[in-house]
């Protein structure tokens, strides 16, 4: 028997043994014999080593997916054959040599027969298998190299372990064929170079794919930390220290040692897929499942790109939700900052091995810790790990995006700036709920101001929950953002500007860019039905509503949001109106009363407070809509001019709240196109050079109710906030007074109101309005005081006309007995 029979006599054993054994975890695309049963050429598969493992492997899911096998040999012209498979190196010659090998000999072979032949061609198809991924690390023992498929070729007692641990959750990924005619033609004129540029091009095919799903080396933690402690700012910082607290260099040091093992993540990859099985398991108890959208956007960044996942905060389920998305689709899960709260007994080793490194709430005051803390994530980028944190800062506990905090966006600046060729993106990811696990929380903080400390026992406060239903949860991926091309654009001479730390540059790109970056998360927004009946169902008087009158509102929220949707990427729901509301109901959120004359819908007292969360997870989409809607609830009928007048002046401030990007279109082209819209769907009529409500008994005017009604809390805390800055002249009353009062004046609306809406008067929302003025030019602060002009009153006086004569005198009233109150006082 002859030894290449002899190979293929053991393959073919080899195969049969295993093809009981192996489970391919996780395949991309979703059908992979598309891509090569569609190609009218042969196909080669190309596998980076010739490892006896990845044949077997690549021949048993060929046969177990219909797809041309490997093992046989493609025609070329004249008669000329090639095996189906190829590799770019042979592992046990590559693993002696360590690399320094230019190009396969298969290649060429193939490579020299078609230019004798051109009038052949073959699509090569390259072929990656992870046996349990996992990144290398350094000084692994034995546990990690039966395990790990790493980056590093390993001998065969090793590959033999990990096809029996591994084999069933083995990971294969299909490259999209390329024509090698086509690769040959961009080539150079000189033949050898040329044979060399292709292999080339495959080797960085193969290393951008397990850069993708295993990420960069990992180091043991306590060398990462020893890199930290050797960088100058370090250093420097520890030797400040030192000297302030009359210590020596050393004890500043071990300090800073101290600081480092109390932020830095010890990632493992065994926790990782261990995290992996148990969330699998624990999402399908929870959830009924998780809809991920425009993954392909972070496929096509990954691996070429440093990425930061900049996620909405809504729950303590983002942390291992994204990470669990990301690792189901084959990408390496980041690196994750997480509140120091977090890092308690259990929980907190658990999540440093799932990737999270933990930061203290305030750095300031400690130089050393913040120094610390700043390299550790410059190591982290400047590495190429993959880095998640949350610019809220914490969650939101009113459902709408918060205020960016600035801190980590800086540090990530700072560190982009001491080396700006490196690529990177931050990617905007929306995560929306159909139920949150903390909702109840979420209203006795807002109800009480106060925040319950996180614990295990918490912990197991939560988990008596997992038997009832939370819905399906949605996972929208926005706009990447590549850091160096906007800040190109922004400010063209940052790349100059040496001292990056102290660049004027960087203190205006901060809330630049976590404006822009709050921005694409919000237009990433996907619609639920939870928020669209809540949407709907806060806007009534009584919170009850016929069920007729609802499905038509339902349906009217859809057709705006087709026909002029309020962010780039806007998810829509599934099915219909009806089992809209009926999932409503299946969750719990609102209840039907049958009647002879109709069912009608309703929502309890307590269940109220709930819904505003749901639906200011996508309130900005409907803002302007809603905006538009409202100034007709006291106005029959307006002109474009008058119309114009009255909006534009409010909605720089509502798309500042509400995180709307900002865009070179006027105002008047976007009112125009609502108005469009509002006629198409009957909820406006024009005649003339005026657009009127419907007449009252129709059904239509109900909707433009309903529709108005969304947006009057944000407008009626604006009026309480102006009105009450009005009762004071200009530089007399400080920011921190005036929201002190206008939350005070929300409070007791409410209250006057029997409405239990602890969202509607939390500070913060008023602390984002100001800020939006404040940039925006209506006011300015001079010696802690609030400075305005005489815009500000005029602006006040006409926005009066958007509110009923009930409605404006009631908050009028509230503001001017309050203004008495403090002046009596």
């Amino acid at each position: 028997m002859s030894e290449t029979s002899s190979q293929g006599f053991w393959q073919r054993l080899g195969c049969r043994l295993l093809g009981g054994w192996l489970r391919f975890r996780s395949v991309d695309p979703e059908r992979p014999e598309s891509l090569v049963t569609d190609s009218t050429r042969p196909v080669i598969y190309v596998l980076p080593v010739s490892a006896l493992s990845d044949r077997m492997a690549l021949s048993i899911f060929c046969q177990r997916y219909n797809m041309p096998s490997p093992e046989d040999s493609v025609c070329l012209a004249h008669g000329h054959r090639f095996p189906a498979r190829l590799a770019l190196f042979d592992a046990a010659h590559y693993r002696h040599h360590r690399g320094h090998v230019d190009r396969s000999t298969s290649l060429d072979h193939l490579i020299t027969a078609l230019e004798q032949h051109p009038d052949s061609d073959v699509d090569l198809v390259p072929v990656t298998l992870f046996w349990g991924r996992a990144p290398q690390r350094e000084r692994v023992g034995l546990r990690h190299l039966l395990t790990a498929d790493g980056w590093s070729l390993v001998g065969r007692l090793q590959r033999l372990a990990g096809m029996i641990i591994n084999g069933r959750s083995l990971e294969i990924r299909l490259g999209t064929p390329v024509s090698l005619r086509t690769l040959m033609a961009h080539g150079d004129v000189d033949k050898q170079f040329n044979r060399i540029r292709i292999t080339r091009f495959l080797r960085r095919y193969f290393r951008r794919v397990r850069l993708q799903a295993i990420g960069p080396d990992l180091s043991h933690r306590r060398t990462l930390i020893r890199r930290v402690l050797r960088q100058p700012a370090v250093r420097n910082a520890a030797h400040q220290s030192a000297q302030q607290r009359g210590e020596s260099d050393d004890r500043a040091l071990q300090r800073a040692e101290r600081y480092g093992f109390e932020i830095a993540a010890n990632m493992s990859a065994p926790v990782l897929r261990f995290l992996y099985q148990v969330l699998g398991r624990l999402w399908n108890r929870l959830y009924d499942g998780v809809d991920v959208h425009g993954i392909e956007d972070v496929e096509a960044l990954a691996g070429t790109h440093e990425l930061v996942y900049v996620p909405c905060h809504r729950s303590h389920i983002d942390y291992l939700l994204l990470s669990y998305v990301l690792y189901q689709q084959g990408l390496m899960p980041p690196h994750i900052a997480a509140g120091r709260n977090l890092d308690m007994p259990v929980i907190g080793p658990m999540l440093r091995r799932a990737g999270a490194f933990f930061m203290r709430r305030s750095f300031r005051g400690n130089r050393l810790y913040a120094a610390v803390f700043n390299e550790y994530l410059h190591q982290l980028l400047s590495q190429g790990h993959p880095v998640e944190y949350f610019i809220e800062g914490g969650r939101s506990r009113t459902g709408r995006m918060l205020s960016p905090r600035p801190g980590m966006l800086s540090m990530t600046l700072r560190s982009h700036a001491r080396a700006p060729n490196r690529e990177l993106a931050f990617v905007p990811i929306y995560i929306g709920y159909e139920k949150v696990i903390e909702s109840n929380a979420y209203i006795r903080e807002l109800r009480t101001g106060e925040k319950r400390k996180e614990s295990p026992l918490g912990l197991l406060r939560v988990l008596r929950h997992l038997r009832q239903p939370f819905g399906r949860v949605q996972v929208s991926v926005g706009e990447p953002l590549v850091l160096g091309r906007y800040l190109d654009q922004r400010f063209p001479d940052w790349r100059s500007q040496k001292d990056g730390a102290e660049a004027d540059w960087l203190r205006e790109a901060v809330p630049d860019l976590s404006q822009e970056i709050a921005t694409r998360i919000n237009h990433a927004a996907a619609l639920t039905p939870i928020s669209m009946v809540a949407l709907t169902m806060l806007a009534t008087p009584h919170r009850t509503i016929e069920i007729d009158l609802l499905l038509r509102q339902l349906k009217t929220l859809y057709a705006l949001q087709a026909q002029l949707p309020g962010g780039k990427r806007v998810r829509l729901p599934e099915q219909g109106p009806n089992e809209w509301v009926e999932r409503s109901e299946y969750l719990g959120m609102v209840s039907r009363i049958e009647h002879s004359l109709g069912d009608l819908i309703t929502v309890s007292d307590e269940r109220a407070p709930l819904l505003t969360w749901y639906r200011n997870n996508v309130l900005h989409l409907f803002a302007l809509h809603a905006l538009v809607a409202f100034a007709f609830r006291n106005n029959a009928r307006l002109d474009f001019e008058t119309l114009d007048s009255l909006l534009a002046p409010i909605w720089p401030a509502l798309r500042q709240e509400y995180f709307i990007e900002e865009d070179n279109t006027a105002f008047t082209e976007h009112l125009n196109d609502v108005l469009d819209v509002f006629v198409a769907l009957g909820l406006l009529k024009q005649k003339g050079e005026y657009w009127q409500r419907p007449e009252t008994g129709d059904e239509a005017r109900e909707r433009l109710y309903l529709l108005g009604r969304a947006i009057q809390p944000t407008l009626e805390r604006g009026f309480i906030l102006f009105s009450t800055l009005m009762h004071y002249p200009s530089g007399t009353i400080s920011r921190e007074m005036l929201e002190d009062q206008s939350q005070l004046l929300a409070e007791r609306l409410t209250r006057l109101q029997g409405l239990n809406a602890p969202e509607f008067f939390d500070r913060r929302l008023f602390a984002g309005l100001l800020d939006s003025l404040e940039r925006d030019g209506w006011l300015w602060q001079s010696q802690e005081r609030l400075n305005f002009d005489a815009r500000l009153p005029e602006a006040l006086l006409k926005s009066r006309t958007l509110f009923d004569p009930t409605l404006r005198h009631r908050l009028t009233e509230l503001t001017a007995g309050r203004a008495h109150t403090e002046a009596s006082a």
